[in-house]
């Protein structure tokens, strides 16, 4: 993750002694939590561009071009998957109001084949949804072998909300931590990779986006008087935030912390998150199970 005011790298020589730009080291290095230890979302600047092109315009076409190679993983990811191979993906996104959920979905899961994607939003629980754990709801939304998952909001709505406006009993809300990593753990081996990312917007950037939404009446549907409330808890939330990030990053699902001020940044940077960890799993077209010389000879000599 680029903290404030990074360290700059020095460029390296090449052996003909002539300077060209240092390797950078894979985004998932880059914006992972560590685990464990504590997070303080005030050090990291929601500005920030670690590991990204130079400005907007290189951004936007570094993240079309991801397109095609996201497409062509994604069908051998489903493809696979009619061979037996369990393995999917699942995007979590979280963040506070306007860090971009929503504009993450439209740009980045756009880059996808819709008929492979299962999104889901999990917003206040339903009547029936409070009946169960609150895991429940969230296990019935899972992707299946050979999709790409997407939950705007989740499960950690549960130890973030639930915190905040003091949902659940303090005692039960210690415990919904280490229920979580459980969770995220059987998951992971059942051949479900979980990519969890925070959206780090700052303050005075979501002043910005709210009073976009009061300004313009086409986007008066997409305000809602109660996100000045939520504003007024800004503390609560990113203290809730950090606790979540430091106690749920783990081997099996750690955090990754995209800073959300800049969109053309968020949509790269996400798109370049999935494409590692579809390059890491690297699904192969399963081998046809039948006689394909024979089919095809078969096909030819029908009129």
């Amino acid at each position: 993750m680029a903290k404030k005011k990074p360290k700059q790298q020095r460029p390296e020589k090449s052996p003909q002694g002539t300077r060209q730009s240092p390797r950078q080291p894979p985004l998932t290095d880059l914006l992972r939590v560590p685990g464990g230890e504590r997070v303080d979302l005030s050090a990291y600047d929601a500005k920030a561009t670690p590991g990204g092109p130079p400005d907007k315009a290189a951004g936007l076409v570094a993240t079309t071009l991801m397109g095609e190679r996201l497409a062509d993983l994604q069908e051998r990811l489903y493809a696979a998957s009619t061979a037996g191979d369990r393995r999917r993906v699942l995007l979590v996104l979280q963040g506070m109001d306007t860090s971009g959920k929503g504009g993450t979905v439209k740009h980045v899961i756009g880059l996808f084949n819709p008929s492979g994607c299962r999104i889901r939003s999990f917003k206040t629980p339903t009547a029936e949804e409070r009946k169960h754990p609150f895991l429940w709801r969230i296990m019935r939304g899972l992707p299946e072998p050979g999709e790409i998952g997407i939950f705007d909001r989740s499960h950690y709505e549960d130890v973030l909300i639930a915190r905040v406006r003091r949902l659940a009993p303090h005692g039960q809300l210690s415990r919904r931590y280490s229920q979580i990593n459980r969770f995220e753990k059987t998951l992971a081996d059942d051949g479900v990779t979980v990519v969890k990312v925070f959206l780090h917007i700052s303050y005075e950037q979501q002043r910005r986006r709210l009073l976009e939404r009061l300004d313009n009446p086409e986007k008066h549907w997409k305000f809602n008087p109660g996100d000045i409330e939520e504003r007024a808890l800004w503390p609560a939330y990113q203290e809730a935030y950090e606790l979540a990030l430091r106690r749920c990053s783990t081997g099996s699902a750690p955090w990754f912390l995209v800073p959300a001020d800049r969109k053309w940044y968020r949509d790269w940077a996400i798109s370049k998150l999935l494409l590692e960890h579809l390059e890491g799993l690297d699904p192969q077209y399963p081998k046809a199970d039948f006689d394909v010389p024979e089919c095809r000879a078969r096909l030819l000599d029908m009129a």
